[in-house]
């Protein structure tokens, strides 16, 4: 994303990783036959009308979830991340403070589901300032950036003709940006995240906390197994068992 304390970054993987997550799908092979994830319109929107295009489809297996145990936080400069135990799935609360004025201090709380997602978080864009766009042209990076797949401030005011999706597309977009770094767990997290000024880096370092910290975690699987099957992608089941399964972690998976 454009614009982050840790500096200016164009990322789009994390909207694919986003999309899937956010939609349940923990059994998926992605494939990429270019130099990049494509940007699309900055958001996750079209990859989840993909999801939705291909169609849900149960298959028989457990799914298996990395419960959080105990408190985690990183610190990286003024920027805080943390993830705790969270009994009701997976919950992300970021808090923003840009500099610039026009995107200002925002806060958002978003509880995963994929009605939730789809409505709330899957549309809003990656974003940042004009200063630091151009800077990146300069440099010869971020050449696909545009109007059309960033929502761009100046120091007074948004520059993207059609306006803001949320008013809050800022801090939804930072909830999007989590969901898909904290995929790299390889297991869907059940806990609450919390980040302060925070970005890519700070939310990897967090999960990377996490998963060094061995009674900070478990795993835990599923009554009822909803996956995908011939390259179909399904909803998710919510109902967790307290089953621990030792033998499978993110360090083997």
């Amino acid at each position: 994303m454009l614009g982050d304390r840790e500096g200016p970054l164009v990322s789009t993987a994390e909207h694919v990783l986003a999309a899937l997550r956010g939609m349940g799908v923990d059994n998926a092979t992605i494939e990429v036959d270019g130099a990049e994830v494509p940007i699309m319109d900055g958001s996750a929107a079209a990859f989840v009308a993909a999801i939705d295009q291909a169609g849900i489809v149960t298959q028989p297996a457990v799914r298996r979830f990395i419960q959080v145990l105990k408190p985690v936080q990183v610190k990286i400069g003024d920027a805080m991340g943390e993830l705790r135990p969270f009994a009701g799935g997976f919950r992300a609360e970021v808090e923003i403070n840009f500099a610039n004025k026009v995107i200002g201090h925002q806060t958002y709380a978003f509880d995963l589901s994929p009605e939730g997602f789809r409505r709330e978080v899957a549309r809003a864009r990656t974003f940042g300032c004009m200063n630091d766009v151009a800077r990146l042209w300069g440099a010869g990076f971020a050449l696909g950036a545009s109007f059309d797949n960033t929502v761009v401030f100046d120091e007074a005011r948004l520059l993207n003709a059609e306006g803001l999706r949320y008013a809050d597309e800022c801090a939804r977009h930072k909830v999007l940006d989590v969901i898909g770094d904290l995929a790299l767990a390889g297991l869907p997290l059940l806990g609450s995240y919390r980040s302060v000024r925070g970005g890519h880096k700070l939310n990897n370092a967090v999960l990377k906390a996490l998963l060094a910290d061995r009674g900070a975690w478990r795993v835990v699987e599923s009554e009822t197994a909803r996956r995908p099957v011939r390259g179909h992608v399904e909803a998710g089941a919510s109902a967790v068992g307290g089953l621990v399964a030792p033998a499978y972690g993110p360090d083997v998976s």
